[in-house]
């Protein structure tokens, strides 16, 4: 099921937020949102199209609805939800999603999703320890990053909030700070290599 609507939220509900340019989204995606609704026991996973990654040149991101258009062609699951929400809130950056959301919908449960790519990269985002501090965060593996993600230095500086992975069905309601790195069935599939084929 593919909106671009701004979503309800309504409390007790448990959603993974997968945010990204999603230029273009791919099977990987799926996958880690499929795992999530899963493991996690989540109602929901959205899908977070960023208007533009600041960390990323605007002239290599496709036009917005280009990758919703995307997105929604792979997101064909009746609890995956695809969403302009950044762009509806006037939001670039991941720690001003976050609270927005937050202070919109108190009363549900959020948990930040990442592939074991990004882990490495989180000290580079803004205020990125603010978000570790105020909402679950679920790492999902994916091929060859494993250990560069768990020695990485956000994984090193919260090394005490991580979570079994055992008790990954709970982290939606842990009080932040509060991670857990999921191994599983890694898919090889990466925005970055999908455009230097095109």
């Amino acid at each position: 099921m593919a909106h671009h609507n701004l979503p309800i939220a309504t409390p007790g509900l448990r959603i993974g937020l997968l945010g990204g340019s999603f230029n273009p989204a791919h099977e990987g995606h799926l996958q880690i949102s499929l795992e999530a609704l899963k493991r996690l026991e989540l109602d929901w996973v959205w899908w977070l199209v960023s208007p533009q990654n600041p960390l990323k040149a605007e002239k290599e991101t496709k036009p917005l609805a280009d990758r919703l258009e995307a997105a929604s062609y792979y997101a064909q699951h009746p609890r995956i939800f695809i969403s302009n929400l950044e762009h509806q809130l006037g939001t670039q950056y991941t720690i001003d999603t976050a609270h927005r959301l937050k202070a919109r919908w108190p009363q549900t449960r959020f948990v930040w999703l990442m592939g074991a790519d990004i882990l490495p990269q989180l000290p580079e985002w803004k205020n990125w320890t603010q978000l570790m501090e105020i909402m679950p965060i679920a790492i999902f593996d994916r091929p060859g990053y494993d250990l560069q993600a768990l020695s990485s230095l956000a994984a090193q500086r919260y090394r005490d909030n991580r979570w079994d992975e055992s008790d990954a069905a709970g982290l939606a309601t842990a009080t932040a700070p509060a991670w857990c790195f999921i191994h599983g069935c890694q898919h090889p599939e990466s925005s970055t290599a999908l455009r230097t084929q095109q």
